[in-house]
């Protein structure tokens, strides 16, 4: 039997069909057809808006599916979280006037508007606010000062809250995509099987992504002190060139670290460094 997954509409589509063709899956079909077609395997889909995703999964209309997790815990959903995949990272922040003063404005009841009611209402009850909390259908950041004293919603860059002339006063979360199955069918050995196998190809290609591959030549004598400059996964790869011509060394390196390490190695003697991009790491 196909397993059922679930990818959300809009932004993160992109970011999901990008993944799956990186592990040797092409989704035939875009965000505004509902039912694309994945080849390469047995699996059916179909997308929802991010929000619906958790609980869908939850309930067993579909195995599988990619969800925020603002919206798992703004559900309460009852899902298996099988990686946190990194995909659009916001934060959940409580916004006010920016002219305003938070200290003063928490002396008082305050009105708040959230599209998150149950992050919201959990946030402001470990600050000890005084509260009334209604829940808003999108575009949260217009209810200020008139129709609320605070508003509680995601943000990436901060831009459209400054735009607002609104300030942050804290941060009741932080959110990113998670990959995500339902409980009762992890314990279908068949199905749990294909969820497996595709939850590695998954996390081979999220680990290839953070890496890239150095190789470069050097002459004997400076052999040590390159390999003690590279900070590989185990131990870098070390082979003799032809004729005895000195040495080839390979190593996978965190992508962040090239831009240091790159000239430390050249002044240590290394020459002809390639950096290739990583597909996978398994």
């Amino acid at each position: 039997m196909a397993l059922k997954m679930v990818i959300p509409k809009g932004k993160l589509y992109e970011k999901v069909e990008e993944l799956l063709s990186d592990i040797g899956l092409t989704l035939v079909g875009d965000s505004r057809n509902y039912r694309p077609t994945l080849f390469g395997c047995d699996i059916e889909v179909k997308l929802l808006k991010s929000q619906n995703i958790p609980e869908m999964v939850a309930l067993g209309q579909h195995d599988i599916g990619f969800a925020g997790m603002d919206w798992i815990i703004e559900q309460n959903a009852d899902v298996e979280v099988l990686e946190n995949l990194g995909f659009n990272p916001v934060k959940i922040v409580a916004c006010i006037p920016e002219e305003w003063d938070w200290s003063e404005v928490r002396q008082r009841e305050i009105i708040v508007a959230s599209e998150y009611k149950q992050i919201a209402k959990q946030y402001l009850d470990s600050i000890g606010a005084n509260y009334q909390l209604f829940r808003a259908y999108g575009a949260t950041e217009v209810f200020p000062p008139e129709d609320a004293d605070m508003v509680i919603d995601n943000t990436s860059t901060g831009s459209t809250i400054r735009v607002n002339r609104l300030k942050i006063v804290g941060t009741a979360m932080e959110s990113s995509t998670q990959f995500i199955a339902n409980k009762s069918i992890l314990k279908d050995p068949q199905k749990k099987k294909q969820i497996d196998d595709l939850l590695l190809l998954m996390r081979g290609v999220m680990n290839g992504r953070k890496r890239v591959l150095l190789e470069m030549n050097c002459p004997k004598d400076k052999v040590e002190k390159i390999v003690d400059l590279l900070p590989a996964m185990r131990s870098p790869t070390v082979s003799e060139l032809y004729r005895g011509d000195g040495f080839a060394i390979k190593a996978a390196i965190e992508r962040r670290m090239t831009k240091d390490l790159l000239p430390r190695l050249i002044s240590a003697g290394a020459t002809d460094i390639l950096e290739t991009p990583i597909r996978k790491v398994l």
